[in-house]
């Protein structure tokens, strides 16, 4: 069976839908604890983890930045560790209004393109492009969004498995 890379610019969108739920979520319990909301972006699961600002910086960036890259497009400037609620939530707009930009035209024939992006200061390989997205890029944004929804259930917030799935399955 082969499965078109455009396929993965709707699967994207779904993640944003579910990281703005779970922010939601996690922002509504928050306030109802007296907890702020710049508090609450500065959770983390264990001391050593980064924060669930960070996981919502990641799962935004990579939804973008993967998809332009496999479709041989700028990669749009990343947003911070440092946002507030609001800023996050139009991030979430802002990425998904880029994914609404693009086409099946843009990824038709580029599976097997090859891609050299620098990972930190040690790594820069060279992968097909289909494997970046369908494997690297997407692992990502999946174990990201899972962290997000991690922290939120370690500090209590009432969610369940369907609200990592809030866009639908």
């Amino acid at each position: 069976m082969t499965v078109s890379l455009f396929s993965f610019v709707d699967l994207y969108r779904r993640q944003l839908d579910a990281a703005a739920h779970l922010l939601t979520k996690g922002a509504e319990f928050a306030a109802s604890q007296g907890t702020s909301e710049q508090e609450m972006l500065g959770w983390k699961l264990a001391g050593d983890m980064h924060p669930l600002s960070f996981q919502l910086m990641v799962v935004i960036n990579f939804t973008r930045s993967w998809t332009a890259r496999v479709a041989d497009l700028p990669v749009p400037e990343g947003v911070t560790a440092d946002l507030d609620l609001a800023a996050y939530r139009a991030a979430i707009a802002d990425a998904k209004a880029f994914l609404a930009t693009l086409s099946a035209e843009q990824f038709a024939g580029r599976d097997d393109v090859p891609l050299t992006v620098k990972l930190g200061e040690t790594m820069e390989p060279t992968l097909p492009a289909g494997q970046w997205l369908t494997v690297f890029g997407t692992t990502n944004i999946y174990f990201h969004l899972s962290m997000i929804y991690a922290i939120l259930r370690m500090k209590g917030v009432p969610i369940g498995k369907m609200d990592l799935f809030a866009a639908g399955i």
